[in-house]
């Protein structure tokens, strides 16, 4: 399965959603992962009726290899590592310890900016819904769920249009429900699967969020 672009396969994912909530979950919470997860959170906050938010995690990359994720952190929580990848690198978590710091920094620039001031939204009791544009490793997701986890949320699903087969199945561990529309076992990179797929900014989250501005939860 090929998506056009983020808003296209948000606006699927928001049916596949749709169709494992029940009355019991009442109006859902739609966490969107910035950046690429605003775009295909808004649609999907759409379908289902819910309120609209954003849930900070950030990727902690091996060193001299940024973009190879060996853990990742979410706002006022832990960072959580990969201990597989920690091993076969040879390196510590101590040894990540600057890159953990810079992260969280932009943790704080990105909180600044997309919340202006307004507090993060509050799950507890809630069904949440948390968004991302694809599942490649899985090491953000799990940081921002286990994060969610411990605020006391009613229910807790993951979804994203398209997910790395080992990422999706170890992903069930951490969300009581996991919803992707593609597994494909070809998977290299989330961004094969989508037509466009546009390195976003801050003025396209600032965009997204808004579509819907005046149905975005304080914390949005």
């Amino acid at each position: 399965m090929i998506f056009r672009d983020r808003a296209a396969a948000g606006r699927l994912l928001g049916d596949e959603v749709a169709r494992v909530l029940t009355a019991a979950d009442g109006r859902p919470l739609v966490l969107a992962l910035p950046r690429g997860g605003v775009p295909v959170a808004v649609p999907v906050a759409d379908r289902v009726g819910g309120d609209l938010g954003i849930m900070l995690a950030r990727k902690i990359g091996a060193p001299g290899r940024p973009e190879f994720g060996v853990g990742a952190i979410a706002e006022d929580g832990p960072p959580v590592f990969d201990a597989g990848s920690l091993e076969m690198l040879g390196i510590t978590a101590d040894d990540l310890a600057a890159t953990v710091a810079a992260e969280r920094a932009e943790l704080d620039r990105r909180a600044a900016r997309y919340r202006r001031g307004r507090p993060a939204p509050d799950p507890a009791g809630r069904t949440v819904v948390l968004v991302d544009d694809g599942l490649a490793t899985g090491v953000t997701a799990r940081a921002a769920l286990r994060r969610l986890r411990d605020r006391a949320p009613r229910r807790l699903i993951f979804a994203a249009p398209v997910c790395a087969p080992q990422a999706y199945e170890s992903l069930a561990a951490e969300a009581g429900t996991v919803v992707c529309l593609s597994a494909p076992p070809a998977f290299r990179a989330v961004g094969q699967w989508y037509e466009d797929f546009h390195q976003l900014t801050d003025e396209d989250v600032d965009e997204a969020l808004r579509t819907r501005a005046g149905r975005v939860t304080a914390g949005g």
